[in-house]
């Protein structure tokens, strides 16, 4: 259930605890700081008229200040007829006691007071006023200043008619395949008949808590582990739309369920981890081996081009050996079967193939004895 802070608004707890127990179905009006003000404003105009026609006293003055800010306390703190009549036999009878005969005037402006500063009420924007009269439904009072009569009027409830967001839960209940599960939701609802709400529910707030709690529940039976983790925004649209039909005869609109959390057993979520590891790890091998497969196909598709062409068969010999060579520091050993069919001659051939000054000529040739020939002249045997 959705809780508030009573230092999230003003800073204290009493504000917002007068403030909820006024919008309750227990309080029968609600004594805002325009209330308490009117209150104050009679007290202090019955002192004036009463010392314009009386001669001063630090009785009255005391007397009428101090009833002033005792009765504005206690009623915002009651906030009931009952309260109202106590205090005001209360005040009155003390009053006439202590200032008689001079007490009319003050006693007057008591009664007054106490009678009009409860009388009018004032219901937010959002708001709606369920209105009783002698017990009976008498309507709805929009937004804005209304009066109530006095004792016989009660005001049975401010419904606020925004979109509330209301948290819920489910502990340790079995699903489908019998795992158990922490669950935590939220609902976003809205009341849109007050009058429904308030006269044929009993703490529609608290009903639509507990209708919510008894959906999850049902929804977390029916389905397994899986579908509870995969499929949360279909699992949260199922119990809106169970709850929506029962609220909507509460005259209450479900808007939305949301799945915020799903806790699972702390050794299942290990051995589910686990679980995904090794189906990872299924797939990279599975991914690997088709790769391999995939260059084996089109190995031997491409190994149909050098069947019977064995002159393609040694360009390529060739540029693998030329690729490998470019490299600097790099050796490559391949067979001389392999390098008398490329036509390379012997190992100091394949060696030369692979510098790029191979075509220079030797500025001093000298004959296979070791002699010097000169420049321009080839070799005898020549």
């Amino acid at each position: 259930m959705s809780r508030t802070s009573g230092t999230a608004r003003g800073g204290s707890l009493f504000p917002v605890s007068f403030e909820r127990f006024a919008t309750s179905s227990r309080a029968d009006f609600r004594f805002s700081p325009l209330n308490a003000l009117l209150l104050v404003a009679f007290l202090v105009a019955g002192l004036a008229v009463h010392l314009n026609r009386h001669e001063f006293t630090i009785e009255a003055v005391t007397f009428s200040l101090g009833s002033a800010l005792v009765l504005a306390v206690l009623l915002r703190w009651a906030q009931v007829w009952e309260a109202v009549v106590v205090l005001g036999t209360a005040t009155c009878l003390t009053l006439f006691l202590e200032l008689r005969p001079d007490s009319e005037i003050l006693l007057l402006s008591v009664v007054l007071a106490l009678i009009v500063s409860p009388s009018i009420q004032i219901a937010y924007q959002w708001e709606r006023a369920v209105l009783l009269r002698f017990g009976r439904f008498r309507g709805l009072r929009k937004s804005g200043l209304f009066m109530v009569v006095p004792v016989i009027d009660k005001v049975a409830q401010f419904v606020d008619q925004r979109i509330r967001v209301t948290d819920f839960s489910a502990e340790t209940t079995l699903t489908a395949d019998t795992v158990p599960v922490n669950v935590d939701a939220i609902a976003f609802w809205m009341v849109w008949d007050a009058e429904k709400a308030v006269l044929e529910v009993e703490e529609f707030a608290s009903a639509v808590v507990m209708a919510a709690q008894t959906s999850l529940r049902n929804a977390i039976g029916k389905n397994d582990l899986s579908v509870l983790l995969s499929e949360r925004d279909r699992l949260g649209h199922e119990i809106q739309q169970t709850l929506s039909q029962k609220t909507n005869a509460w005259g209450i609109t479900i808007e939305a369920v949301e799945i915020r959390d799903i806790i699972i057993p702390k050794g299942l979520e290990d051995a589910m981890s686990r679980q995904a590891q090794a189906e990872r790890e299924r797939q990279s091998r599975i991914i690997l081996g088709t790769a391999e497969t995939e260059i084996a196909e089109k190995f031997a598709k491409a190994s149909e081009h050098y069947t019977n062409n064995s002159v393609a068969l040694h360009l390529r010999a060739m540029n693998m050996v030329y690729e490998g060579l470019r490299q600097k520091g790099s050796m490559i050993i391949v067979p001389s079967t392999a390098v008398e069919t490329m036509g390379l001659g012997a190992l100091g051939g394949l060696t030369a193939f692979g510098k790029e000054d191979h075509h220079v000529l030797d500025p001093h040739p000298r004959t296979s004895d070791g002699a010097d020939l000169a420049p321009g002249t080839g070799d005898p045997a020549d």
